[in-house]
């Protein structure tokens, strides 16, 4: 935080385009209560699990709600997308019950997901040093350009010949590793904001001390500056613009999907320039700055060509060619949808059934009122 307004001040150009394209938030602790526990003990008297827990017992990483399993399991039974879909996947009723399990900084992180629509995130850890890569989805090949873009910016992240730290080197060399092969787990805060938001979110380790000396931060600082700050600049890698009617105003709530990637993302709302959204020891998270009218969206893509379409419910769907380059900067990519005659007739076939819809009779020729009345009413 203080690089980025001393920088910005000093008139940084990178600094200052970040800061101004760019909303970012920054938790420097989630789990105050544990960090409590591991300050106090050091460096050398903590372990792993001192630390790694709230006062009242909860391990905050695995707090959220468990929405990969349902999806996986309804993949294998072939329902997804027909009877499930692959995005904002409804947070379970018991979990959110009054006397559920869930830790109050869970509540609030994700009350903080909610309020504000994040694109792209990261939690940071330590106890090793990599990269995971999550379970395999439809964005799997962003996952891995995201993790690459952090872990070759890092100064010592992927140096193979440092081996791992605790055991053989799991990633090969790379600095980066998939999750679900290298440590699986439940209700994390990755799938959550994937599952259920529209961000992505990734795990960062940083290191191999759990719990560094403070005469050892600086180091770390000058490991991880340059690639949090490439790490966030990939926030405006892709497409984003505006879905509005053919009047111009803005749709919210639509959905922009890109095909062959199951996983969409959809329209903001207009609330004041933020609109409908979504980590650890510390937690980075960018998204871009919304055009504060709603029916905005960003989408983050690799490099390449793209057929992206853009629906909602009373509009005709729309579908154009969408182009990512090399270069930083986000591709421009609205969509104009027309209304559809389908809610018209819906609303039509609402009122006729509280009337019986009549045809005259046969026996003579209708005459123009009759004719025209009729019509208007089919």
């Amino acid at each position: 935080m203080q690089f980025l307004c001393k920088e910005y001040r000093d008139g940084n150009p990178r600094v200052r385009a970040l800061v101004t394209e760019t909303r970012i938030h920054l938790v420097p602790s989630l789990n105050p209560d544990g960090y409590e526990l591991a300050r106090t003990a050091g460096s050398e008297l903590g372990n792993w699990a001192l630390g790694h827990w709230t006062e009242e017992g909860y391990d905050l990483f695995e707090n959220f709600p468990d929405l990969a399993a349902p999806l996986w399991a309804a993949q294998e039974r072939q329902r997804v997308p027909p009877r499930v879909p692959e995005q904002r996947l409804p947070v379970p009723e018991h979990y959110l019950d009054e006397g559920a399990a869930v830790a109050a900084e869970t509540r609030a992180v994700m009350a903080w997901m909610e309020k504000t629509p994040f694109v792209l995130g990261a939690n940071l850890q330590g106890g090793e040093r990599l990269r995971p890569e999550v379970r395999e989805t439809p964005d799997h090949a962003v996952f891995r350009w995201l993790a690459i873009s952090y872990a070759s910016a890092h100064l010592a992240m992927s140096e193979s010949f440092r081996g791992g730290c605790h055991a053989p080197d799991a990633t090969q060399g790379t600095g980066i590793v998939q999750g679900a092969q290298w440590r699986p787990r439940a209700g994390t805060m990755n799938d959550f904001s994937y599952l259920h938001t529209d961000c992505l979110e990734l795990s960062i380790y940083l290191g191999c001390d759990k719990f560094p000396h403070g005469s050892e931060l600086r180091r770390e600082w000058e490991d991880n500056k340059e690639a949090l700050l490439t790490f966030m600049e990939q926030v405006h890698r892709g497409i984003k613009g505006l879905v509005t009617d053919q009047q111009g105003q803005p749709i919210a709530n639509a959905t922009v999907l890109v095909a062959g990637m199951g996983r969409g993302v959809w329209t903001g709302e207009a609330r004041g320039g933020a609109r409908r959204g979504r980590r650890g020891t510390a937690v980075v998270v960018a998204r871009r700055v919304p055009a504060g009218a709603g029916g905005d969206y960003w989408r983050i893509l690799n490099p390449g060509e793209y057929r992206v379409s853009a629906r909602a419910e009373g509009y005709n769907p729309v579908v154009k060619t969408c182009s990512v380059l090399y270069d930083l900067g986000a591709t421009r990519c609205d969509f104009t949808l027309a209304r559809s005659n389908w809610k018209r007739i819906r609303e039509i076939m609402a009122l006729q059934s509280r009337r019986p819809l009549r045809r005259p009779g046969l026996g003579r020729p209708m005459t123009p009122r009759e004719y025209l009345r009729y019509r208007l009413r089919m």
